[in-house]
Parts: structure tokens; sequence; C-alpha cells
């Protein structure tokens, strides 16, 4: 995508990930390597502290009373010329790792609370992405952390917003991060980030797969894998069902149909293309956050965004 056609919205964020736009149009992003939620105008602005999360935070989304944030706990980052990107030699994992945790964000005063930090006895290690879906509840990614000589297995788990309910769904994946649901919210998204994968659930009841899962094997159906050195990061649906995925190695949005018979590749400027939202009016404009760079641009997309279940984007 040329240059011409980006609108930069902010500069100078530290790692940013997570656009999310609200009701009023201005855009929240996570900084992840600040530990911090800012707000940007959507004409563009110098960002403002909405919240300090601390740790390190991702995938955003507001639900039913505020904003839900994942939480990875921290991150290990290694300087490569003037960008520092995450990760380095001894892996992801920081020596003083917080444990990774689902937070609720008040955006009004900024109070921030730890809903959930484990499931079933285990602690989640490194929240990725999050989606709610029509019920309330949200689906959320745990990429997990690696370390110099181990890893961590990802998986994708449903949880309720007031805290009561949280399920291990989908295990083991490879390095899940993104994660959508489809415009009619019958099927479940998720992309594996190292393997640059994007596999697909039907959905039954909330918080449910059609069918069990089986012994070997998640029961997930491959939509599309790059190769080639991608990796993908977070993921969108527009309104005609496309997966829009957040690309490095390949910088920029990996365009999918629903059927993964069509794909397409919108390139952008920047080597670590971390995550996409759609906003504005008819939410035709596409909001995205540029890692390396630190920058929060805009452009126009060719197809109306998909609207959520809470607040204006993905």
């Amino acid at each position: 995508m040329a240059d011409a056609t980006l609108r930069e919205l902010a500069s100078d964020l530290r790692f940013p990930r997570a656009p999310v736009v609200g009701d009023g149009g201005d855009v929240v992003v996570s900084e992840m390597r600040g530990g911090d939620l800012v707000r940007v105008a959507s004409s563009g602005s110098d960002p403002a502290v909405v919240a300090r999360c601390g740790g390190s935070p991702g995938g955003a989304a507001f639900g039913p009373d505020g904003l839900y944030v994942c939480n990875s706990g921290g991150w290990r980052w290694t300087r490569l010329g003037s960008v520092l990107v995450p990760g380095d030699d001894q892996g992801t994992q920081p020596d003083d790792h917080q444990g990774g945790r689902i937070q609720r964000v008040d955006p009004d005063t900024g109070a921030v609370s730890d809903l959930y930090t484990s499931c079933d006895g285990r602690p989640l290690r490194a929240p990725a992405d999050l989606v709610f879906d029509d019920s309330g509840g949200f689906w959320f990614t745990d990429r997990g952390h690696v370390r110099r000589r181990d890893r961590d297995r990802g998986g994708v788990y449903w949880a309720r917003a007031d805290g009561s309910e949280i399920r291990e769904v989908i295990f083991p994946l490879d390095s899940p991060v993104g994660i959508a649901l489809s415009p009619d919210r019958s099927r479940l998204y998720v992309g594996e980030s190292e393997r640059a994968a994007a596999w697909w659930w039907d959905l039954g009841a909330p918080g449910q797969l059609c069918g069990p899962v089986p012994v070997y094997g998640t029961g997930g159906t491959l939509l599309y894998g790059a190769g080639g050195g991608a990796s993908f990061a977070s993921m969108a649906v527009d309104g005609e069902g496309y997966v829009c995925v957040a690309t490095t190695g390949d910088p920029g949005i990996t365009v999918i149909s629903a059927d993964g018979s069509a794909v397409s590749h919108a390139g952008l400027p920047d080597p670590l293309v971390t995550a996409l939202c759609f906003g504005g009016p008819g939410l035709t404009t596409a909001y995205v956050t540029l890692g390396a760079g630190g920058r929060l641009v805009a452009f126009e997309w060719p197809r109306p965004g998909l609207a959520l279940a809470f607040g204006a984007s993905q």
C-alpha cells in the first residue's frame, strides 16, 4: 500500500497493539513495551494515558462494562538498530514476569482490576487477544511464553465478563494470537503466529464448539497457511466475512475469504504490523498499529468492517 494513502494518527508509541474504537470515535491502543493503554483522537492527536495496566498489555476489546485487556505479564526486548523488538536469545518471558491475566479497565477513571489469572488451577501465561460474543462472554488466546530451553503450549479459552466462569476450550495450539468471530457468530477464527496459519471451528452454545474436540488434535479446519517466513499477529473480520490478519515477514494485512479460496495482501511500510480494527463512518476505516515505527495509522478499507457485540470495532 502506498504511503500516500496512509494517515498517521500517532507516533512514538511504545510497541503499539490492539487498536479499538469507542463510540465517540477515539482509538484506544495498548503499548506492549510501556504497559499503558492510550487514547488517540480519530483525527490524530498526542496519545493520552487511559490506564496503567503494568506488565505488557496486548489485545483489548470493549465489553458490557468497560475495556477488557489481555496482559502477558511482561516481555523481553531486543534492540535491532534503532528499534526495540519482542524477544531475545533467552526467549520472550522476562525475569520479572508478573503472570498472565485478563484485566478489566474503566475507561473513564483508569481503574484496572485483574479478572482472571488462572483456569482450572493452571496460571494463564501470556494472553494475547480477545473477542466478545453476543452473550456477553469472550473468547481469548493464550500464546504462552518461550524460554531459552522450553516453552508453553498455547490454547483458546472462553470466559464470562463478570468473572464467574473461565474454561479452556481448545488445546494445544502453536503460539495462538489473533482471534475473531464470523459475521453471523457461527464460526471462531484463530491464528497461530509462528506457523502463520489461520484455523476455524463451528460454534454451538456460548463458549462451546459444535461436537467434541478429538482426543488427538484440536478439531480445527485450516483456512489458510501463509508460510514463506511470515508470522501472523492479530486479526479482524470485515462485514463481508473476509479474515484480515496483521502479518510480519511479509508485512501488511493478509486478507482471506471465508472459504479460503481467495487470498490477497495489502502491504504496509513497517516490518512489524501488529493489529488492526475497523471504525469511522460506515466502519470503512482500517486502523492499524505498526510496532517497529511505533505508529498508529489509518486508511480506507474497500469493504465495511464488522460491527461487534460491544464498541465500534474489532
